[in-house]
């Protein structure tokens, strides 16, 4: 056990050397008092920077979920509506999406499936019969769990990759993930059994089964997304692991 203890002891201090003692771009270390000025320099603008960005993030994260929010008072009053307001829905979505960043719009870009197809749920409430309320119940449980999915997926997106390799993954985020599935395969289920007793015309019901196939493979993306996080144990992990055998 010793000697696995002092070997991967080496490891880890041979891994970390290239970082401690990093060049500057002129060529004189870091650990001089000049490197260490310009480094703390460069931390406090990367910071505000960050805090810049994290802002602005925010900003359009909460401009997107006000957004939502408003988009799902509208119902529709027949098929033919129902249609052109999901296809609307669809089109605004993709223009939203301009004003993310990058990661942001892979985010988005998943799960807007999802939040699309909440809008159709609640857009046909008038349409399925006595059900309609059920299942706008259901769809407005699933808008607050889109919410709370893109944030933590942010969290790993975003995740500083030099701590990513060293410590693994986002463990809380990806739990929080994995949560949010679990109760989301529920409200699934609820909402087939919905569907087998609505009292409505067989185009509705077809919609229905749309919308629900698109919940489905989007919790089967988050599920994989988050098992991949839980297992990245990161170089720690992995030698902790082989030290115990």
């Amino acid at each position: 056990m010793q000697i696995k203890f002092l070997l991967a002891l080496v490891l880890i201090l041979t891994l970390l050397s290239p970082v401690v003692f990093a060049q500057s771009p002129n060529g004189g270390s870091q650990s001089s008092s000049s490197g260490a000025g310009q480094t703390d320099q460069g931390t406090g603008q990367g910071q505000q920077v960050q805090t810049e960005q994290n802002t602005s993030n925010q900003g359009a994260f909460q401009n997107l979920t006000v957004q939502t929010q408003t988009k799902l008072r509208t119902r529709a009053r027949n098929v033919t509506e129902l249609r052109e307001m999901i296809q609307e829905r669809q089109q605004e979505m993709n223009q939203e999406m301009l004003n993310l960043t990058q990661h942001q719009q892979n985010i988005y870009q998943n799960q807007n499936r999802v939040r699309l197809a909440v809008h159709a749920f609640l857009a046909m409430e008038n349409l399925t019969g006595g059900i309609g309320q059920n299942v706008s119940q259901i769809a407005r449980e699933f808008n607050n769990s889109i919410q709370a999915t893109i944030r933590a997926e942010e969290r790993i997106q975003v995740r500083n990759m030099l701590v990513k390799f060293f410590m693994g993954g986002d463990q809380e985020s990806a739990g929080e993930i994995e949560q949010e599935v679990n109760r989301n395969q529920l409200r699934i289920q609820s909402l087939e059994q919905l569907r087998d007793q609505c009292n409505c015309t067989t185009e509705v019901r077809v919609m229905i089964q749309e919308q629900i196939q698109n919940m489905q493979l989007e919790q089967t993306r988050l599920q994989e997304l988050s098992q991949n996080e839980i297992q990245n144990r990161g170089l720690f992990g992995w030698m902790f692991g082989w030290m115990k055998k």
